[in-house]
């Protein structure tokens, strides 16, 4: 048996998703922006998966959803944007909060974005993974024009308190930016009752396609074009559409939508037999407070084994998971957010990942527990022994 425990890594395609997409690679394959029959024909299945996304996400029709290639150049479209049209223009209002374990495609960007003049201030995460609200308005100066803080944690799954900061920051005339890769499906995204002004999502974390993501705009609050050379999106970011994974990602929006409870009984049900069973086993942290994670996740390090034995041993035996994001895995370096968390140095280097979706069933699980079991007996015999060895010698 084969198990996939790494979902908040990529997600596999809903089988109603991909027959869905099946006939805009060979039936309805026009440019939806062509005025021939071929275009024409498109555009009713491409205004139907846009009204997909903007009820799942609760979205008023004046604002934007604009499609991008991924979440990474949503953020990206975010950040640079702000800084062409704000802090360019006035240096004063120079400074952004964010947090200390945001996304590369947050982090990395911020890092670029300051070699130009801009002031960042990244907000540590707690003893247990999570972020006080506090502490990111306590990091807010006058010159403060963005906040930009995750709404659920990639690594951890912790849920971050995005209603709460949403509402400062519009108090306090402060543009907020969320990234809710982590979020959607997961728990209930309704833009109706969070004062967001930006929000990050990529159909391949909610059982949609790969290369194909979006970007909620606020009426209002539209940023500069980073892309140039068409009219598609109403202007606001060329690019010939890519009518088959629209398609698809407004479906698989729609399907997450509707399937958050199930995440939270069903999934959580699943993901709380496996951290009580790992969580047996001697000298286990789970990071975080289940109740205030995400359903699906689960970050745990086992003192003395190393996160990269340990996976090395569940993929022997077909079990994938992981040590944290997969877009900073060939770094190979300690995990980000328990090297954050100031936990035993140690620890950051035993971390693993496991996260599951809807399509997880209850006999992975158990087949997980077995093999993880055994494989944390091996490895910590082997250290023992290594040990030992050492200290005789």
């Amino acid at each position: 048996m084969r198990v996939y425990l790494d979902n908040n890594a990529t997600t596999k395609v809903d089988p109603l998703v991909t027959v869905k997409m099946q006939p805009f690679f060979e039936e309805l394959y026009g440019n939806p922006n062509s005025l021939h029959k071929y275009g024409m024909e498109v555009r009713p299945h491409l205004n139907q998966a846009m009204g997909e996304m903007y009820d799942a996400l609760n979205v008023p029709d004046q604002d934007d959803i604009l499609i991008t290639s991924c979440a990474t150049e949503s953020n990206n479209a975010v950040l640079k944007g702000i800084y062409f049209k704000y802090i360019a223009k006035d240096p004063d209002k120079n400074h952004i909060v964010a947090t200390s374990v945001e996304h590369p495609a947050v982090l990395d960007t911020l890092h670029f974005l300051s070699e130009y003049g801009v002031d960042v201030t990244l907000v540590d995460v707690d003893e247990n993974g999570g972020i006080s609200a506090e502490a990111i308005k306590n990091a807010v100066t006058d010159k403060t024009i963005l906040i930009s803080m995750m709404w659920a944690n990639n690594e951890t799954g912790m849920i971050f308190p995005v209603e709460e900061v949403a509402a400062f920051a519009k108090e306090k005339e402060i543009l907020f930016h969320t990234d809710a890769v982590q979020a959607i499906g997961k728990v209930h995204v309704d833009l109706s009752k969070v004062n967001v002004d930006y929000l990050t999502f990529s159909a391949h974390k909610f059982h949609g396609p790969k290369g194909i993501g979006g970007l909620y705009v606020k009426k209002g609050k539209e940023l500069p074009n980073l892309l140039h050379g068409g009219e598609q999106m109403g202007g606001k970011r060329a690019g010939t559409l890519n009518v088959a994974y629209i398609v698809g990602m407004g479906l698989a929006l729609r399907q997450a939508a509707g399937h958050v409870e199930k995440m939270n009984s069903y999934v959580r049900d699943l993901r709380d037999k496996l951290e009580d069973a790992l969580s047996s086993i001697a000298d286990t942290i789970v990071v975080g407070p289940r109740e205030q994670r995400t359903p699906n996740t689960i970050l745990i390090s086992l003192r003395g084994i190393e996160g990269e034995s340990m996976l090395w041993d569940l993929n022997r035996a077909g079990i994938a998971a992981s040590t944290g994001s997969a877009c900073a895995s060939e770094s190979l370096e300690a995990n980000p957010v328990m090297s954050a968390i100031g936990e035993d140095p140690e620890l950051a280097h035993t971390a693993m990942r496991l996260s599951l979706s809807r399509f997880t069933t209850e006999a992975e699980i158990d087949r997980t527990i077995e093999v993880f079991t055994k494989a944390a007996e091996r490895l910590r015999s082997i250290s023992s022994t290594y040990a030992y060895t050492n200290e005789v010698g």
